[in-house]
């Protein structure tokens, strides 16, 4: 395995591959690697001759009161997981390498990116577009591989993905879920041991939204539902509880297939969980 830190050294690496029409499965992540992230550069392995991630915690997605400084950074575990999981190229460049002095240019993101996420945290989604744009422009994968747990962040770049004609396959992966359901994360090291145990309160509101749908509730009912559930646990605060179109983020049409978001605050962590329902 191979780690570099410029994007001269990436082309130098990536050089001889493109020579051998190599296919390329790239992997973007902030590091503090989990099972989520493992399973997509496995699912990459499978799939492309070469297999690249980055690792960079990205500045530009973090509000003004959001936890940049404090979050999880742990470099040598990263590469022994990532060569474990069969990585090829570690692209893991400083801020100075990604942004030099004088960068101005920023991808605004999509309509997509606008409400839930979007509303909670301004800006977000327009650091997400902006990096990944630039990382797909220095890997140029012919695939790249994202988690559903990140539902609107996968939908804001497969926007720009379309909208900019960037020439790569977004493939969506599975949610990686703990044994008692939450979803893992990397924002999940913040958890205290009672608040780990509060947490699984996503992943059971979400289950009793979908029972709900199953049963025939309108959208609003089990949007109330899942409300109920995260409510009734301490410690928990509620930020959102949706059925949405997983194209838009809107609300569904009756038509579209259904996904049902959530946000909560446990403790001072905010976590994002989500649960896709096959038919309206």
């Amino acid at each position: 395995m191979k780690v570099v830190r410029t994007e001269g050294a990436l082309r130098d690496a990536l050089t001889p591959h493109r020579r051998a029409d190599h296919s390329i499965g790239f992997v973007p992540t902030m590091g503090a690697l989990h099972e989520g992230h493992l399973s997509l550069l496995r699912a990459a392995r499978l799939e492309c001759d070469v297999v690249v991630v980055s690792i960079f915690v990205n500045p530009l997605q973090f509000g003004p009161r959001e936890d940049l400084a404090a979050y999880p950074r742990s470099e040598e575990r990263d590469l022994h997981l990532a060569e474990g999981a069969g990585t090829d190229i570690v692209f893991a460049p400083t801020t100075e390498e990604m942004y030099p002095a004088g960068t101005s240019t920023m991808v605004t993101a999509a309509d997509v990116a606008l409400p839930l996420e979007g509303e909670a945290r301004p800006g977000h989604f327009d650091g997400v577009a902006t990096v990944v744009a630039k990382l797909f422009n220095q890997v140029q994968p012919h695939k790249a591989y994202f988690g559903q747990k990140d539902a609107q962040q996968v939908a804001v770049i497969q926007a720009m993905v379309r909208d900019l004609s960037i020439p790569v396959e977004v493939v969506v992966c599975p949610t990686v879920r703990e044994p008692d359901g939450l979803a893992m994360s990397s924002r999940n090291a913040y958890l205290s041991s009672e608040e780990r145990e509060r947490a699984t309160v996503l992943w059971r509101a979400l289950e009793a939204g979908h029972a709900a749908l199953s049963e025939g509730a309108a959208q609003e009912v089990a949007e109330k539902v899942m409300e109920d559930v995260v409510e009734s646990e301490t410690g928990v605060v509620l930020g959102y509880a949706r059925a949405v179109d997983p194209t838009t983020f809107g609300p569904s049409d009756g038509t579209s297939p259904i996904l049902l978001v959530i946000a909560a605050r446990v403790g001072s962590t905010r976590l994002i969980d989500n649960l896709p329902v096959s038919e309206a």
